[in-house]
């Protein structure tokens, strides 16, 4: 189904020549077909009993046809047998069939090299650029906020870090976009190659220093041995109105 909409009437295909072949009919093989108003096509069903999907190419293009070309060779083996040429059923195009001028030079052949090379490019650009380490950051949701007992907002995450490469790395957690914040817990964690990590970490700061109720905020994983290594992922961080 995916050829079929890349076909055109250039494109190669298995196809049965009805010109030369029709009308069929059996004789015997010292009889010239011309001379008694037959084809070159014998009507063995050859071509139909190899074929594995079980179609008549005869019947002309079908979507079932996987051109494995059993049926060519099935037919050019009855074609010898009788001493006519091959090719009644070939790969050919329908142009050909029909007499017109083959082009194998096609704006939709053009589109489809276009198309390929920019998918390949893109491609090897995010293999060369691919950065084996990903993190996710879920919000905990039970609780918008806590106020601790010394009058800080708490705002409680569980930062997930897949450590893609082969092998292990130390990273350390860091955050922006909310001055004077301060990381609760164990921000530098060691993971193995190939590994998932979740890590809980509780971010707090003075409410004083709250300019909205909701903040954009980054957490930021680096590779200590490798700089190169890193990654950014989003957050919020909640507080109270302040005034």
């Amino acid at each position: 189904r995916f050829q079929s909409v890349m076909f055109d009437r250039d494109t190669l295909i298995v196809s049965y020549d009805a010109k030369r072949g029709d009308p069929r009919g059996s004789r015997k093989k010292d009889i010239d077909p011309r001379t008694v108003d037959l084809g070159d096509c014998i009507d063995c069903k050859i071509c139909v009993q190899v074929c594995p999907t079980g179609i008549d190419i005869r019947n002309g293009l079908q979507y079932e046809c996987i051109n494995c070309a059993l049926c060519v060779d099935g037919c050019d083996s009855v074609m010898d047998k009788m001493g006519y040429p091959r090719g009644l059923i070939r790969y050919t195009t329908e142009n050909v069939l029909a007499g017109k001028p083959y082009r194998w030079l096609r704006p939709r052949l053009i589109g489809y090299a276009i198309a390929l090379l920019t998918m390949v490019s893109i491609f090897v650009y995010v293999l060369l650029n691919r950065v084996p380490l990903h993190a996710d950051v879920i919000r905990e949701r039970e609780h918008l906020f806590r106020l601790t007992s010394d009058g800080l907002v708490e705002n409680t995450y569980l930062l997930k870090i897949i450590n893609m490469d082969q092998r292990g790395h130390t990273f350390r957690v860091g955050t922006s976009g909310l001055n004077n914040a301060r990381i609760v817990g164990n921000n530098v964690v060691a993971i193995d190659g190939g590994d998932l990590l979740e890590l809980p970490l509780r971010l707090t700061i003075d409410p004083g220093l709250l300019r909205d109720t909701g903040t954009k905020i980054e957490f930021h994983i680096e590779a200590t041995d490798d700089p190169d290594l890193h990654t950014t992922v989003e957050s919020r961080f909640l507080g109270p109105r302040t005034h």
